[in-house]
């Protein structure tokens, strides 16, 4: 599944953007939420992700890059995110803000830094919706992938068939047509995407591509 990143589109025209993307037959869409302080960037609120909810069917994944993330996620459930992620590095329980995302009707995902080890999530996969791997130090579009973040995928790919586990494995940062076929064998199954999709003139085209090099 290709998801792609709100981060690189044209906030002049957000909605235009959204909907070129669903036309084009994307069925996910990541929102990436900064606060300026989690990260060193500060991007949008829950009143962006209600105005795309009146404007999508997509299911709308918010990638929380924030701190004291137990604060924002009923300001994001109530505006109409479907997946809610947070930062493993910002839980102070991290169990508890899964509990808590369940509880408001959403789905439960968790984003880890490049510099963390995956295992520090284990105890947590039995109760997980989704693991985001980030691929890139979270905070800006545009850098370059980290090809050390493909262990974590084969990690996770590697609990999740042991364990008989449900969660799905994504990662974002640096996808594009190249980095996505290595992403994909090593057991990756939602591809966060941002220039690779909003920097193409044809949205239609660049969907298409993404999806036939992850076959």
């Amino acid at each position: 599944m290709i998801a792609p990143s709100i981060l690189s589109a044209d906030f002049t025209i957000l909605g235009k953007e959204v909907t070129d993307v669903e036309n084009a037959g994307a069925k996910l869409i990541h929102v990436d939420v900064m606060d300026g302080h989690f990260v060193p960037n500060l991007t949008i609120g829950p009143l962006v992700v209600k105005a795309l909810r009146s404007k999508t069917k997509m299911i709308l994944d918010c990638h929380l890059m924030v701190n004291e993330p137990e604060k924002m996620i009923p300001w994001f459930a109530e505006a109409g995110a479907d997946w809610i992620t947070f930062h493993d590095e910002a839980a102070a329980n991290a169990e508890m803000l899964i509990d808590q995302i369940h509880a408001l009707g959403k789905k439960a995902g968790i984003s880890i830094k490049p510099g963390t080890p995956i295992e520090m999530i284990e105890p947590l996969l039995s109760k997980l919706d989704l693991v985001l791997v980030m691929s890139v130090e979270p905070g800006f579009g545009g850098q370059k992938f980290m090809p050390s973040s493909l262990n974590k995928c084969r990690w996770l790919s590697k609990q999740k068939k042991e364990q008989n586990l449900g969660f799905l494995i994504s990662i974002d940062g640096g996808i594009n047509l190249e980095t996505i076929k290595d992403a994909k064998k090593s057991g990756a199954e939602i591809f966060v995407a941002g220039s690779a999709v909003f920097g193409s003139a044809d949205r239609n085209q660049a969907i298409q591509q993404l999806e036939q090099a992850a076959k």
